[in-house]
């Protein structure tokens, strides 16, 4: 793997610069996807849409395009010279990053019940986004970042850090919750109740969308931060989009209920 990186970089110096690059480069696909998605859907889901493609197995979907974020980042931190993971702040937030797609990527799929399959396309982009971003981020904190020796005691740190937690936290319980909405052999959509979905009707996302405000916030970095701000923009569009076709689908659906801040919006 590190013979493959020299190949592709002549110094360290240049390949640091490629990361940054690559943070504002997701930046500016974060703001053009928010002004695609104020026209169109992600489609897939409940939103899928043949004209991208041909269908592709939920469970099959999920799985391959997971898996990059997990096998890239792993490559790297296994068969690369990693010299920033023997220090605690990169290891924690590792951590954070792994924890997240193992669950995602080898756990995730299998538990899916139903639903529609993905458009080739939705599949193809969510595929190569995990390699793209497996490898910013892995590679700029197993090899690049430094922190202060006492990071993991600064507010910043422990903020995020209890802020991904939490975050991980709503986004597996909401997952939960949607898993169970149907018995076996059930078909249809029903409203989801418990947990975040008192408050939200995307309290998935709003769970993701806080794991990686709170990884950014740990991790200070612009790469971490960019990861966030793509996120924020991709789901919290998703979070909208269900609340409405809730409020069109339900007569009954909780008029009290916001799209994905509690109490505000």
């Amino acid at each position: 793997m590190d013979t493959i990186l020299q190949h592709l970089f002549s110094s360290e110096e240049e390949e640091l610069y490629i990361l940054d690059c690559l943070s504002y480069l997701m930046m500016l696909m974060a703001l053009v996807t928010f002004l695609a998605l104020l026209f169109e859907n992600v489609p897939y889901g409940r939103y899928s849409d043949r004209r991208y493609g041909f269908p592709v197995s939920v469970r099959v979907a999920w799985f391959i395009q997971e898996l990059p974020a997990l096998v890239v980042p792993l490559a790297l931190v296994l068969w690369t010279s990693a010299s920033k993971t023997v220090h605690l702040p990169n290891q924690l937030l590792l951590a954070m990053y792994f924890c997240h797609y193992i669950q995602r990527s080898l756990i995730y799929p299998f538990l899916i019940r139903g639903g529609k399959p993905t458009p080739f396309a939705s599949f193809a982009l969510a595929f190569v986004f995990c390699i793209y971003n497996g490898y910013l981020q892995v590679r700029y904190l197993s090899h690049y970042a430094e922190f202060p020796s006492d990071w993991v005691t600064h507010p910043c740190f422990i903020t995020g850090s209890c802020l991904w937690l939490f975050g991980w936290i709503i986004n597996i319980h909401s997952d939960h919750i949607l898993r169970n909405l149907r018995a076996p052999g059930e078909t249809g959509y029903k409203i989801p109740r418990g947990g975040m979905f008192w408050y939200v009707s995307g309290a998935n996302f709003l769970g993701e969308i806080l794991e990686w405000a709170g990884f950014a916030l740990a991790g200070h970095s612009i790469h971490s931060a960019a990861f966030a701000f793509f996120t924020c923009i991709v789901l919290s569009s998703r979070a909208v989009a269900h609340h409405k076709w809730y409020l069109t689908k339900f007569e009954d659906y909780p008029k009290s209920r916001k799209a994905l801040i509690p109490f505000v919006f």
